[in-house]
């Protein structure tokens, strides 16, 4: 599963992975986004803009509030459900002349509220979504046909609980509670492209035009953990990443991202052909720091690595 993971590169790093065209703040304002007595709340209202979709059905949600500079967010060591994370999507531009979908660096909320629901109250519980069954299920499956985005990070945090607790798990049951926090990341220091969908909710307590009525969410997609080994294990412990857990974020290799944000894809067969594994050996894995289990602990100093596990494993 993914349910902690790092992000420090900021949009212009971005921008020039992903070839993001909307979305990334000037010189002028990122440096002015620094300022200590900066207000975030009049940034995110000066930078917000309507996100259009014109593929929507008649009746349903045309735009949504959203900041179109997302530059104010920092770097996140400890990206945890529910907070403001960085996509990358392709959407065509309300107003413009051309129907083009156009790439773009957005911040939306981890947790997917589909647009059905009657509250948010769920969406921490919706982080991730199964490939095996994302087009089916009915949480994901439109998202899936034209909503589909990738989530950059650096890599992801995972508990390891040793063999015998990963099987009661896999059983349904209940872990320990002592478990020894590893970060996984492309051996290469590449960027770690998740693969995501994101979803509109409308929240009916509000009127409107109200700038928080429409909801962006998104969610990511998990599949099987690969068994071969790791590219560069750690010194003692886990040699693949299903020996650390069953499963892991479907990374998206660059040659895939253009066909997965593209809305005007929708073939389904043709979609899931993009669920399938990313190549083994990209990968490598390394104790970190008790201190990523707290959400409220936050820096680089979380990426450190251990010359060996903190908590006792089974291995």
């Amino acid at each position: 599963m993914c349910g902690r993971y790092a992000a420090s590169r900021g949009p212009e790093d971005l921008a020039g992975i992903f070839g993001i065209e909307v979305g990334v703040p000037s010189t002028r304002e990122s440096q002015e986004s620094q300022e200590p007595n900066a207000s975030r709340e009049s940034q995110e209202t000066h930078d917000s803009q309507e996100l259009h979709d014109s593929q929507e059905p008649q009746g349903s949600q045309k735009s949504q509030e959203a900041r179109e500079d997302p530059g104010p967010l920092v770097p996140d060591y400890n990206v945890a459900p529910t907070k403001e994370v960085l996509v990358v999507l392709d959407r065509p531009l309300k107003d413009a002349a051309s129907p083009r979908p156009v790439r773009q660096l957005r911040r939306l909320r981890w947790g997917l509220v589909p647009s059905w629901s009657r509250s948010p109250e769920g969406a921490a519980r919706m982080i991730n979504a199964r490939a095996e069954t994302v087009h089916e299920k009915p949480a994901y499956r439109q998202a899936f046909a034209t909503r589909r985005c990738i989530l950059p990070a650096d890599g992801y945090y995972e508990w390891d609980t040793g063999r015998e607790e990963r099987e009661l798990e896999v059983e349904g049951r209940r872990k320990r509670a002592r478990k020894q926090p590893y970060f996984v990341t492309p051996a290469d220091g590449s960027v770690f492209a998740m693969a995501g969908l994101y979803e509109f909710w409308r929240d009916p307590t509000l009127p409107d035009g109200h700038p928080r009525s429409w909801w962006v969410t998104c969610s990511v997609i998990t599949t099987e953990a690969e068994t071969a080994p790791l590219a560069v294990p750690p010194q003692e412990g886990p040699r693949s990443l299903a020996d650390i857990h069953p499963r892991m974020p479907l990374m998206l290799t660059p040659d895939r991202w253009d066909a997965w944000l593209d809305p005007r894809h929708t073939d389904t067969a043709e979609l899931r052909e993009l669920l399938a594994p990313p190549p083994e050996g990209l990968m490598r894995a390394y104790p970190v720091g008790t201190a990523v289990s707290n959400v409220r602990n936050n820096g680089p100093e979380l990426l450190k690595e251990l010359s060996g596990p903190e908590e006792g494993t089974l291995f």
